[in-house]
């Protein structure tokens, strides 16, 4: 049987740049302090200030997508908010296709987006990049949208197991 797999991660240039360019002033701020008075504060007090700046925005990098489609259903973990798979069964959808979505029109960008704010009849989504995704509409009403960056494998794996499972 077909096996569609995917890990997708935060690694667009774009948010990088941010990254570091909303790293540099703090950590700008910081360094230029402690030069005007290398009392206020001891070298080891300065590293822990940096770090402090760093760590919350190098956590992004942790964030990670992964999908799988095979006989059971379709199984997803955005990690670090799922720290295990989430399985929906073929017998829980009602229609599984992809699509090309606008993130931050219907969504309200990437990540796991829950659709209250934006447009709620468009259910969750869960995206890194990108405006190709697998949509989920399940028996009980709900949708979810899952980011792709394999368009083409997604649809084939989707068509195989739909066609077994109507």
């Amino acid at each position: 049987m077909k096996v569609f797999k995917e890990e997708q991660r935060f690694t667009q240039l774009w948010l990088i740049i941010l990254i570091i360019f909303s790293s540099l002033v703090p950590i700008g701020v910081v360094i230029s302090e402690y030069q005007k008075d290398e009392n206020a504060f001891s070298v080891e007090m300065l590293l822990v200030i940096i770090l402090l700046i760093l760590v919350p925005l190098a956590i992004i990098f942790l964030f990670k997508l992964s999908t799988r489609i095979d006989e059971q259903g379709i199984h997803y973990q955005f990690f670090p908010f799922h720290f295990s798979d989430r399985k929906i069964s073929w017998n829980e959808i009602s229609k599984a296709y992809v699509r090309t979505y606008d993130p931050i029109g219907e969504f309200g960008g990437w990540g796991l987006k829950g659709g209250n704010i934006f447009n709620k009849s468009k259910g969750k989504a869960i995206n890194v990049s990108g405006d190709i995704g697998i949509q989920l509409e399940l028996k009980n009403g709900k949708k979810l949208l899952i980011g792709t960056q394999k368009e083409a494998e997604a649809k084939s794996v989707l068509q195989t197991y739909q066609n077994n499972n109507s």
